[in-house]
């Protein structure tokens, strides 16, 4: 497989696979201590209306709903996360894929927050980190441990994929 191919396949696979981590650890919070995960038909309410030119809104809850927003939002949380997995590939190289190690995986999972706190929470209403919400410094905890969680679903698919994609 020649290295183009073969970074495109590992992002795509290591990205998937700690989308679906971070997506297993909101389930986990919601059925453990009720705390439910961000809607992701809000993502995709947020991108419906892009074209419009609608970029902010005072609270994305009530904004008018978009036809197709829950799988437009979920197949961007998925996208997203395959391109920071290649951002992890990017910077730490292909070699880095073939035989992973923990600390780069939790650097870029934890860079990850930087998007939800300063790009998404803004613009659905809530306020750079989450300061309009009625529990700011809850919501950054729990963004925080999602985008650990994140991390940490980098490394084990990183592992995973070492495993199971030929070089």
């Amino acid at each position: 497989m020649n290295e183009q191919l073969e970074f495109v396949v590992r992002a795509a696979a290591i990205g998937t696979g700690a989308t679906a981590v971070m997506d297993l650890w909101g389930l986990f919070l919601k059925r453990t201590f009720a705390i439910p995960p961000l809607d992701y038909a809000w993502v995709g309410r947020w991108i419906g209306h892009f074209p419009r030119g609608r970029f902010a809104h005072a609270n994305i809850a009530q904004a008018p709903r978009i036809r197709g927003e829950t799988p437009i939002g979920w197949v961007a949380h998925y996208a997203i996360g395959i391109v920071f997995a290649a951002l992890l590939i990017g910077i730490w190289g292909l070699d880095w894929a073939r035989d992973p190690t923990l600390l780069p995986a939790l650097v870029v999972g934890m860079s990850t927050v930087v998007a939800p706190f300063f790009v998404m929470q803004p613009a659905f209403g809530a306020g750079i980190t989450a300061s309009k919400t009625p529990s700011p410094n809850t919501a950054r905890l729990r963004g925080l441990m999602t985008h650990l969680s994140f991390g940490v679903g980098l490394y084990g698919a990183a592992l995973l994929s070492a495993l199971l994609i030929p070089v």
